[in-house]
């Protein structure tokens, strides 16, 4: 069984948000993760799944209301 496990941290740097997100995502049950002692790792395949489903349809999007919150 070879799985690759990414601490909190390391999700954090490739999606390029603060650890604590990554930990509210993995308290809120959002992204799986696996406790190992004290700390939680996260599966790369989970994260994979986590990502795809997290996709946005363009054709779904309000462009012109994210550009209004933006300026705001």
């Amino acid at each position: 069984m070879s799985m690759t496990l990414l601490t909190a941290a390391e999700v954090a740097d490739q999606l390029r948000v603060s650890t604590m997100t990554i930990y509210r995502l993995i308290r809120r049950g959002e992204l799986p993760a696996v406790r190992v002692g004290r700390n939680y790792r996260v599966r790369e395949r989970d994260l994979e799944v986590y990502l795809a489903a997290q996709t946005v349809d363009p054709a779904t999007v309000d462009l012109d209301a994210l550009e209004e919150g933006r300026s705001s």
